[in-house]
């Protein structure tokens, strides 16, 4: 680090921090160093770079660390009391950059402090200490006489004046129910003085280190998952290396409290309550997020609060906690949840599981790729270049796709069925084999998956979403092709039944009738593109343009045309519609629903 500026050595010393999950996760913890700059007019002023408030000392950048002029920061500690409304306001106006992020809520206990650099983190063993029936003692036994400890208050000025006080003659302090300070003279006198009282925390505790065992989910959990999807939906994770706490007598006072106060943020109060994380017996810990990432996030987090507080209770025999008005006044606080505004808004289709078939070309790859990005979790099927491979003609195959759901992400939420090849020929010549293949395919296929889904959605009881590409030949079939439209009209009328009996538990089955869907589809074939152009008196080359005019809007259709339909009928946007049939076609007279 020598030849590194000191704003470089800040985040160098940050990112080894939260490089250890042991010592910090997922935003929690800051730390700061105290330098000179100069300012607009070259004049040198004393600067406290601090890390911004839920910035992650992991991934931290320069841009992550405030600047605060330190001449405007120390005469607070003169006062007697300020309120965090009054905190916050006088920290916006010492920024030396105004965009700059909104500096860490502990951005006075650092500045208090006179070492140059202070780091504080919430490490498991130094929690394990600090949710000690005594912690003071606990800390003292563990680290020695030198170590301060500091009764539990919510972070803020007062906090900070208690810290300052107690670390004269201390080389470090314990937070009571919350975590370590440390500071030193260098970088690396602050971060080894951390690592050092960690690690001898850590072996008084007999404390290993935490280790995740992520497993697929089942159909098990399909009721948790509902539960936990009834306002926005969510997926799942699970860790089945918890196993061992969800059996233990004592998991229940293990699930009423958290290690330090930050994991309330993101994972709740307590776990099996009314936050994202469980204790399954026989199964593990059961995390939900969002997005497959918060689910791992909340997972690794359930983790080491949940071996932390166990280790306390193996070692002192007993835990202590908050009061459940502190509980409540944390996760109430307004300094705290502004942490959750730093996230952009969620996009429409996040947490949803969405099964796509016939996903490796044409309007199937579209729908897969639209549903994608509206922040769906798509898993696709189709014979090959696909997630599940197979023939869904084989109901092993659409077994095997909605076991494949479940166990990615918890449960399921819609399908779209895209699947079907494109059989031509005239009644009195078609081989017998082929209107059993059309059939098959573009009908049966989609039969049996339906069938599979049902108990998925059944169990969840959150309803969710079926979408049948059908086709314009459903309602004005073309002669010559007969397999094909026949089986189409067999979808929509599918889709039909479908809203007919999903409607008590919520689930919605429409159809899309698309027409002369060309770019990147299998099923205009050559020989079909000449069989059809044929049919219609034209050369092939001018196919593409024939269908294109015949429509009303005289408009080429496209894939993305019929993802677009399919996303309003996959999202709650289409909440009260069922058993309708939106066509895709330019505009077919013929073809109107009727």
């Amino acid at each position: 680090m020598g030849a590194l500026s000191a704003l470089d050595r800040l985040v160098e010393r940050s990112r080894r921090i939260g490089a250890d999950p042991a010592l910090v996760l997922y935003g929690g913890g800051n730390t700061s160093t105290k330098l000179f700059e100069r300012d607009h007019a070259g004049r040198e002023q004393r600067v406290l770079r601090i890390k911004g408030s839920g910035r992650d000392l992991a991934t931290c950048t320069a841009r992550d660390f405030p600047g605060l002029r330190l001449d405007e920061l120390l005469p607070l500690r003169e006062r007697d009391a300020m309120s965090d409304e009054e905190m916050v306001d006088h920290l916006g106006r010492c920024l030396v950059e105004p965009d700059a992020p909104r500096p860490s809520i502990e951005t006075l206990l650092h500045a208090f402090l006179p070492a140059t650099h202070v780091d504080h983190v919430h490490a498991d063993a130094i929690c394990a200490l600090a949710n000690a029936p005594d912690p003071a003692a606990a800390a003292r036994d563990a680290l020695g006489e030198d170590v301060a400890v500091v009764p539990y208050l919510r972070p803020g000025f007062a906090l900070a004046k208690l810290v300052a006080d107690a670390a004269a003659g201390a080389r470090a302090v314990v937070l009571a129910h919350h975590g370590l300070v440390t500071w030193g003279e260098t970088d690396e006198e602050s971060y080894g003085r951390t690592r050092e009282l960690v690690d001898r925390a850590a072996r008084f505790l007999g404390l290993r280190p935490v280790e995740l065992e992520v497993v697929p989910s089942s159909r098990s959990l399909l009721e948790l998952r509902g539960r936990v999807s009834r306002e926005r939906r969510q997926v799942l994770a699970v860790d089945a290396a918890q196993r061992a706490l969800a059996e233990r007598p004592d998991a229940a006072e293990i699930a009423a409290m958290r290690s330090t106060p930050d994991h309330m943020l993101r994972i709740g109060a307590r776990t099996n309550g009314d936050g994202p994380v469980f204790l399954v017996p026989g199964v593990g810990c059961v995390a939900a997020g969002p997005d497959p990432r918060t689910a791992r996030m909340r997972l690794e987090l359930a983790a080491h609060s949940h071996a932390t507080t166990a280790a306390t209770r193996d070692r002192f025999g007993g835990a202590s906690w908050l009061t459940e008005q502190e509980v409540d006044d944390f996760v109430h606080w307004p300094l705290e949840l502004y942490k959750l505004t730093l996230s952009p808004p969620p996009p429409e289709l996040e947490g949803h599981v969405a099964i796509v078939t016939g996903a490796a070309s044409g309007i199937g790859r579209e729908v897969a790729a639209d549903l994608a990005a509206r922040g769906a979790n798509v898993v696709t099927a189709d014979l090959a270049g696909a997630d599940v491979e197979g023939d869904l003609t084989d109901p092993r195959t659409a077994d095997a796709l909605v076991e494949e759901a479940v166990a990615r992400y918890g449960g399921l939420d819609a399908v779209v069925f895209c699947a079907g090849v494109a059989v031509t020929g005239p009644l009195a010549a078609v081989a017998e084999e082929e209107w059993r293949r059309s059939v098959e395919v573009n009908l049966t296929s989609h039969f049996l998956l339906t069938k599979r889904v049902w108990p998925v959605l059944r169990a969840q009881g959150i309803g969710g979403s079926l979408v049948y590409v059908a086709s314009k030949n459903a309602f004005a079939p073309g002669a010559g092709f007969g397999p094909y439209s026949v089986a189409k009209a067999g979808l929509v009328q599918l889709a039909r039944i479908a809203a007919l009996e999903g409607g008590p538990i919520g689930v919605r089955a429409n159809a899309v009738n698309p027409d002369a869907v060309f770019a990147g589809s299998k099923l205009w074939s050559e020989e079909v593109r000449r069989e059809r152009a044929a049919a219609h008196g034209i050369p092939v080359e001018e196919l593409e343009a024939f269908y294109a005019r015949r429509s009303l809007l005289g408009r080429e259709v496209t894939a993305r045309d019929v993802a677009a339909a399919v996303a309003f009928l996959v999202s709650e946007r289409s909440r009260a519609t069922t058993g309708a049939v939106i066509p895709v076609d330019g505009g077919v007279p013929a073809a109107f629903p009727r």
